[in-house]
């Protein structure tokens, strides 16, 4: 770099090492003069047409960095050159047996035509280079960017542009079967913790230049790839261009997991409902998509983001849709009885058993009560305690090795419930309520639906303890309220109840046949709302046996 451009580089790059309050040769301290005038990025740096400055700025930038790894070289014996990437994230392979190979061995009028400079750098590699994705790089920004991302950064003499050359590889786990959204019938490919991977599962379901894959990086250390997918045919161009604002304006050192994109771009981060739908099935982000919705995947995490998201996805499950339509719709009526359940069972038994014990037949009563006789706390108390003890069987077990912990959890269980019991702490009744409504928790398909539902179930036990089924009423009230006004991406989170469709009910509490869905969802895909060609529902031959005299063909 020429002179004036070395110390600003230099002082950009190690400005955080000073103290804040440091004073600087001019008497201003260094905190003071950052707010006045900050350095620029790396990217205002324009690389040099000299070799020795490049890799002067190049290696103060990866100082103490053992992983990177810099080598210089003659481009056909006759351009000196040099070559920067990372140990670990390229293919050091291709590199050495390739990529150097080709290089050294160039042609005496190729060097001939880089030292003369009679032909474009860009040209002179789309020639010679051994890969197919390359690019040329002119400012620091991209060189580093470049070398972070895997690929291979080659530096020529006499230039002040480089080549990236893409030679990115390193160890991800295999495709396998998803773990937290299992099936018995339907595929088993999961996304894993590598991105492309995870593009290239959506491609092979979707061929059709219509699916859009818009790059963004965010994470001023992690600098971390997130892709925004949607059809270009189907998706409301209001909810990508939104979806697409709300990233840009993320300012974080690093992101790490879906769940950090997640938290700063809902629309109402203080409720405790999930507003983005998470998956790790690319067949149940593609469905997504079909409908019109945007999807975000993230770099080094197999979970994908679904924007927008309604109630009603969160008890769904991607098998109903592999499944004949009057068995899905059983399983999922019996999902909507396991939700009500998991939030409303220990209330109601605590509200009926305190307050409203003439709501119970007499000889129901009278057991119930028997049952309690000698319990030394009331049935709110009671509950709360089982409810908690079965909570933290439920984390230890998740938290514990897998062979471990469902031992512990199943036998934890029986133990502590027996023993419980046989001390007079808790009623039978209770162990067996505190039971049902940990089943039914396990039948909600969404983990962070259910991890809701645990939550408001204390709210609803500490109601029905005070107040019996009136607080039953208000916090069921107050529930449903609160769904009322939240938004997804601007959709009603409970649409297509309120605002009501007819047309849109037929994928809520059941499942209609395949050839009876028609449409997709009105709130979300109404740019082509039509799904599927009608008259697709099967009918019989007219006639199974053949007129006489007439064969088969």
């Amino acid at each position: 770099m020429p002179g004036p451009y070395r110390k600003p580089l230099r002082a950009a790059l190690f400005r955080r090492r000073q103290p804040p309050g440091q004073q600087d040769k001019q008497g201003q301290s260094r905190g003071s003069k950052a707010q006045k005038a900050p350095y620029p990025p790396l990217e205002a740096y324009q690389l040099t047409a000299e070799l020795k400055l490049n890799l002067e700025q190049l290696q103060r930038i990866f100082a103490k960095c053992s992983d990177v790894v810099h080598r210089d070289f003659y481009l056909g014996q006759a351009i000196k050159a040099a070559i920067f990437y990372i140990d670990g994230l390229a293919d050091k392979k291709l590199i050495e047996d390739t990529l150097m190979r080709t290089l050294q061995q160039a042609p005496p009028q190729l060097a001939r035509d880089l030292a003369d400079k009679t032909r474009e750098l860009a040209a002179v590699m789309e020639t010679v280079m051994p890969m197919t994705d390359v690019a040329v790089v002119d400012n620091m920004g991209a060189v580093v960017k470049h070398v972070l991302d895997g690929d291979t950064v080659l530096l020529l003499d006499g230039y002040n542009k480089g080549v990236a050359l893409s030679t990115r590889s390193w160890e991800h786990r295999a495709i396998d079967e998803p773990i937290t959204e299992s099936v018995v019938r339907g595929p088993r490919e999961s996304f894993i913790e590598s991105l492309r991977t995870n593009t290239a599962l959506l491609r092979r379901r979707l061929k059709t230049p219509s699916l859009k894959m818009e790059l963004v990086c965010l994470g001023r250390y992690t600098m971390t790839n997130i892709v925004i997918t949607y059809i270009e045919d189907l998706a409301d161009p209001a909810v990508v261009r939104e979806v697409r604002q709300r990233l840009e304006r993320i300012q974080i050192d690093g992101i790490l997991e879906s769940a950090y994109i997640e938290e700063l771009i809902e629309d109402n981060p203080s409720s405790p409902f999930p507003q983005i739908d998470h998956t790790e099935r690319p067949d149940k982000v593609v469905a997504a998509l079909l409908e019109g919705r945007v999807g975000i995947l993230v770099d080094n995490t197999p979970f994908a983001l679904i924007v927008p998201t309604l109630f009603v996805q969160f008890i769904q499950s991607s098998e109903d849709y592999y499944e004949r339509y009057y068995l899905s719709s059983f399983l999922r009526l019996a999902r909507f009885v396991a939700l009500n359940i998991a939030l409303l069972l220990p209330a109601a038994y605590v509200a009926v058993s305190t307050f409203h014990q003439e709501m119970l037949p007499t000889n129901l009563l009278v057991k119930l009560a028997s049952q309690r006789e000698g319990i030394p706390f009331p049935a709110v108390v009671e509950a709360i305690m089982l409810e908690l003890t079965f909570e933290l069987l439920r984390e230890a077990g998740v938290r514990l090795p897998r062979p471990v912990g469902q031992a512990l959890s199943i036998v934890g269980a029986l133990v502590i419930g027996e023993a419980a019991v046989s001390a007079g702490l808790v009623s039978p009744s209770m162990v067996i309520v505190v039971a049902l409504t940990g089943i039914s928790s396990f039948a909600i398909p969404s983990f962070a639906m259910a991890i809701t539902l645990r939550l408001l179930r204390f709210i609803m036990l500490i109601l029905a303890g005070t107040l019996g089924f009136y607080g039953i009423m208000l916090g069921l009230l107050a529930i449903l309220v609160h769904l009322n006004t939240l938004r997804s991406f601007g959709v009603p989170y409970l649409a297509p109840v309120t605002p009501w469709n007819f047309s849109d009910f037929k994928d809520v509490l059941v499942r209609v046949p395949r050839w009876a869905m028609n449409s997709r969802p009105s709130q979300i895909g109404y740019r082509d709302p039509v799904r599927q060609g009608a008259g697709l529902k099967p009918t019989p031959p007219a006639s199974s046996n053949p007129p006489p005299g007439e064969g088969r063909s």
